[in-house]
């Protein structure tokens, strides 16, 4: 833990103390916080990851169905930094269309790791079926705590139906953590933390019945005018943390919603 993030967890005890927050639901929420890694466009940092154009991908390696989002250079990310078990380099893949998906999608195709020294070449969409997303740089990356939606936060701390005091506690929660900085830089793309959405928490719409499997947030991608089909739209992908660890992104969920 950064003297940044303990400076900011110190701030948030004592507004949380001052607006008589319960100690013990304070102590919860900051456990809830997970790292994350926000990437914009702008500066002159490395080459953090690349914005739409085509893949490039190791010969034989089927192109994926949909439009490529992201290539994301593993080995430009500080060790530890989305709190997810990923390889220290090479380059994470990601792609989504535009159609709307909701909850319970696996996509086999929907991420694709190329370990570090694979050759690669650029693979336009053969068929023509979809244009890819213009292409940019994301070089300003910030790295900070994620903390949850409180919608998400009352289901995690009290079930499936928390009373109205309950969710208005995890409101004034999350009120008193933005207070003191906590909120969300500006971003394109979003690896691991806590999911934000406009709908659904799709960490949580992973999940199923009697599911102990620990559903994580990959990343998020905010379309923006990119796409304007989709008002405010962005897309998911969550994984089994055990999956990441394992290289299994076929077994990805990938969601796309809108406002």
């Amino acid at each position: 833990m950064t003297d940044a993030h303990t400076n900011r967890i110190d701030r948030f005890r004592a507004e949380a103390a001052a607006q008589d927050l319960p100690p013990e639901e304070v102590e919860e929420w900051i456990r809830a916080l997970r790292p994350a890694v926000y990437l914009a466009e702008g500066g002159d940092g490395p080459l953090v990851a690349r914005i739409g154009g085509d893949p490039l991908l190791p010969d034989g390696v089927p192109r994926p169905s949909e439009p490529l989002v992201a290539s994301v250079d593993l080995a430009a990310l500080p060790p530890g930094a989305t709190g997810l078990p990923l390889p220290a380099d090479g380059h994470l893949l990601l792609f989504s269309g535009t159609e709307v998906r909701g909850p319970g999608r696996q996509a086999a195709d929907a991420v694709l790791y190329v370990p570090a020294g694979t050759p690669t070449a650029p693979r336009p969409a053969e068929d023509g079926s979809h244009e890819p997303y213009p292409p940019r740089e994301l070089r300003t990356a910030w790295h900070q705590p994620s903390a949850p939606m409180p919608e998400s936060f009352a289901l995690d701390r009290w079930g499936d139906f928390p009373e109205d005091e309950q969710s208005e506690l995890a409101d004034e929660l999350d009120t008193a953590w933005e207070r003191l900085g906590g909120h969300r830089p500006p971003w394109t793309l979003q690896l691991g933390g806590r999911p934000v959405s406009p709908q659904n928490d799709p960490v949580h719409d992973a999940r199923t019945p009697g599911d102990t499997d620990d559903w994580v947030l990959l990343a998020t991608w905010r379309c923006g005018d990119d796409v304007p089909e989709l008002d405010s739209g962005v897309a998911h992908w969550v994984i089994r943390r055990q999956d990441a660890a394992d290289l299994r992104f076929d077994r990805v969920h990938r969601y796309v919603e809108m406002a």
